[in-house]
């Protein structure tokens, strides 16, 4: 997946979260939809990270091509 294709899948991963946050104005969601923005959160996090891998890569004169997802549980305790 290059940079291109990551930052795609950003904004789609973006817009069905935008479109989840839009129906629980007033309304609680679904376990499922619980269950899925989650997912997005989780999924928006790996691609973030990604990215940010390969742009320092590439920055140092290596092989973006070379890096791939971490796992969920390792992106979702990074520190801020």
């Amino acid at each position: 997946m290059d940079d291109r294709e990551i930052i795609e899948r950003i904004s789609r991963l973006v817009a069905e979260e935008d479109q989840l946050h839009e129906q629980a104005v007033g309304a609680t969601l679904e376990e499922a939809e619980r269950r899925r923005l989650t997912e997005i959160e989780q999924g928006l996090d790996q691609c973030w990270d990604l990215l940010r891998q390969r742009r320092a890569r590439r920055e140092f004169g290596q092989d973006p091509d070379a890096v791939t997802a971490r796992p969920v549980d390792t992106v979702e305790h990074y520190q801020q």
